[in-house]
């Protein structure tokens, strides 16, 4: 593991053993907890049925070439 993030979680394991801020602790249990959720659960109907569909299309071969879609695409890249 890289020697400089070993250390930084080091620090943040130290200052967390001397919290006694409640309402810190209780948002970093509700930042890890948010960090935790699966993402298809954040996501809306709309968007879930797209993936979806994109895969069933890759599955059955039914693919652009990258060409294609960098033109459709490209207003937003």
């Amino acid at each position: 593991m890289n020697t400089q993030i070993l250390n930084k979680k080091l620090e943040l394991i130290q200052w967390l053993s001397t919290l006694e801020d409640k309402s810190i602790i209780e948002k970093l249990l509700k930042f890890r907890q948010e960090e935790t959720k699966d993402w298809w659960e954040s996501i809306s109907d709309e968007e879930k049925k797209s993936i979806e569909k994109g895969i069933s299309e890759a599955n059955n071969n039914d693919l652009k070439p990258h060409s294609e879609a960098k033109k459709l695409y490209e207003k937003w890249l």
